[in-house]
């Protein structure tokens, strides 16, 4: 596999692209109405046999911690405020990048070299 990357990561990932464009709506938990960040999360993975809890508060406690060297798609990455609150979470995709149901534009690809994002990470979790 390329990279250390098994078929089901890279389906995952370009399952989870599919949706770039996929509108954003708070408490959003379907993949055809408008989805949220955790049930974003909560859903490409379920395609997968993966089940998540519903808040990225309760998919942070899933899995287990892995460092941002060893992400592989398909990995959570999780995101807080200010106050160090989990309020965001997202999908590794591979090359620094991850996808994410952002409030502002909808399911979107970042970078993790985004200095917006960058300054609010929290951790990795693999649940996979």
């Amino acid at each position: 596999s390329a990279g250390g990357v098994s078929s089901t990561r890279a389906n995952i990932a370009n399952t989870a692209v599919q949706y770039v464009g996929y509108p954003y709506v708070y408490g959003g938990n379907s993949l055809t109405g408008g989805i949220d960040c955790s049930g974003f999360a909560q859903q490409i993975l379920a395609k997968f046999g993966v089940s998540l809890p519903r808040t990225s508060r309760e998919q942070a406690n899933c899995g287990r911690g892995i460092s941002s060297a060893e992400m592989r798609p398909g990995d959570l990455i999780f995101y807080a405020g200010s106050s160090g609150t989990i309020n965001h979470v997202a999908i590794y995709i591979g090359n620094g990048q991850f996808i994410h149901a952002s409030s502002s534009k909808g399911v979107m690809i970042s970078e993790m070299s985004n200095s917006y994002w960058s300054a609010r990470y929290y951790g990795a979790r693999r649940v996979l």
